[in-house]
């Protein structure tokens, strides 16, 4: 009798996705060689500081990436069975906003000032569902209210600068889940909101995708909201995937020093400091990306390897992946040249 394999395939399977914008004779690989899978019913965190390449991802997953842009050849975006990459216009149009929606960082730039947020929930279901006018501010209606908005049938009503910033993001998170998509992007969602709100958010959204089973991919610069809402992290660093793994295993043992070094500039309750510490140094632009290791200059660990030969992605443990040659010499964890500067003046 011979044994059947039986695999689940992910909702999302990304594969060498490069993205460059090509300006006359330079060119900036904001996403150079990601590859990633989101599962069914997934939540999945990406993480890292602006310029990473973070955004681009995931414009580029909804195929949303504008001249000089350009997705690469041999970028593969598997989709429910399809490339997205490869798909027509009017294909991909019927995935955006039906199979997969996307939660933008700004709700006054992403809600348009002269419709109600009434209208602009509804023209989703009119253009994927088909639905009359009336039926579509029902469905509206119900997905204000799905997202805690009270008396949604009269904020629908109202203009987004007639509504509070939480609640405009609410009236996102409306549109993004009117279709009921199997996938959702939420790029910063919660970062023009004060704490207390952007905790709201953060529950709605858990809460939501339980209970419609939606995949998240959560794009964040906030390690607070990837330990809260994700179950596996990616942290990304100069246009690539640096670190990999389940959240719980990321926190107690990141591998790569860039990790580190976020975690390490987070403010905790209790520790004692006077001032924040931060990773010195900045991002590398992406016109030109460093030989080797794309982090060492910022890196208190770095050795001639990490000058000489660009880091593959080592296997540090199940399901947890590091792109830093520590991988194969740890003891040089050991012996820190200068260490993370500490920013003045900042208060802890």
């Amino acid at each position: 009798m011979t044994d059947v394999k039986t695999t689940t395939e992910p909702l999302l399977s990304i594969r060498d996705l490069r993205t460059y914008f090509h300006m006359g004779s330079v060119t900036a690989r904001s996403v150079d060689g990601v590859s990633f899978d989101v599962g069914a019913g997934e939540t999945v965190g990406i993480v890292g500081e602006s310029g990473c390449g973070k955004s681009v991802t995931a414009l580029s997953i909804l195929r949303l990436i504008q001249p000089p842009g350009r997705i690469e050849p041999g970028s593969v975006i598997a989709f429910e069975g399809k490339d997205l990459v490869t798909l027509g216009d009017e294909e991909i149009r019927n995935v955006r906003g039906n199979r997969i929606s996307m939660i933008f960082q700004e709700p006054m730039s992403a809600l348009n000032p002269v419709f109600t947020v009434g209208d602009q929930v509804a023209e989703v279901a009119r253009i994927h569902a088909g639905v009359s006018r009336k039926e579509a501010w029902n469905r509206a209606v119900e997905a204000l209210s799905l997202t805690g908005i009270p008396a949604p049938g009269d904020r629908a009503k109202q203009y987004p600068h007639q509504l509070s910033g939480g609640m405009r993001q609410r009236v996102l998170i409306a549109m993004a889940l009117m279709m009921k998509p199997a996938l959702v992007i939420a790029d910063e969602p919660t970062t023009a909101l004060d704490v207390t709100i952007q905790a709201q958010i953060l529950d709605l959204l858990v809460g939501l995708q339980k209970q419609f089973g939606t995949s998240i991919l959560m794009i964040t610069h906030d390690l607070g909201v990837i330990a809260e809402t994700t179950s596996r992290v990616i942290v990304m660093y100069a246009g690539e995937i640096v670190e990999q793994a389940a959240v719980d295993e990321l926190f107690a043992k990141p591998h790569h020093p860039y990790t580190e070094g976020l975690m390490f500039a987070m403010p905790h309750i209790g520790r004692d400091q006077e001032r924040l510490n931060v990773i010195p140094g900045t991002v590398p632009a992406p016109t030109a990306w460093p030989v080797g290791c794309r982090f060492r200059e910022r890196c208190p660990y770095s050795w001639d390897l990490c000058e000489r030969e660009h880091p593959p992605l080592y296997q540090i443990g199940a399901g947890h992946i590091s792109r830093c040659h520590l991988a194969i010499e740890p003891e040089r964890r050991n012996h820190p040249h200068p260490p993370l500067v500490v920013q003045e003046g900042a208060a802890a």
